[in-house]
């Protein structure tokens, strides 16, 4: 199961790659990159989606995103740091963590994949 919540951190990732190309994307090949962000982050949301709890799954990529969002556009687009968005991020991300730990998980075989839960 470890494998597929690593994959919700890379759709995550992925996430925050088309996130930043959606807003600084100004010639061809750069908006090509962005949607092929979009594609591999949500063909990679899905695919966990199908192995995990897909509610929590959706959470977790969407906070992993947000955090990493704000991240990325203080350290490389010039938004103004802020202790205060720190420490929101922080608390988002314990959120995210705690909602992971309580979260059950199905074995193994209780779906298969395509079947709805």
């Amino acid at each position: 199961m470890q494998k597929n919540w690593l994959l919700v951190v890379l759709a995550a990732v992925f996430e925050v790659m088309w996130v930043a190309g959606l807003k600084y994307a100004d010639q061809l090949w750069e908006w090509a990159l962005t949607a092929i962000a979009i594609m591999i982050s949500f063909a990679v949301l899905i695919y966990s989606g199908k192995r995990l709890p897909t509610s929590t799954v959706y959470a977790v990529f969407v906070g992993l995103g947000t955090a990493g969002t704000v991240m990325v556009e203080m350290a490389f687009f010039g938004e103004p740091f802020s202790w205060m968005k720190v420490g929101l991020i922080a608390l988002l991300l314990v959120g995210i963590i705690g909602l992971k730990m309580v979260t059950h998980e199905h074995g193994k075989d209780s779906r298969k994949e395509g079947e709805v839960a």
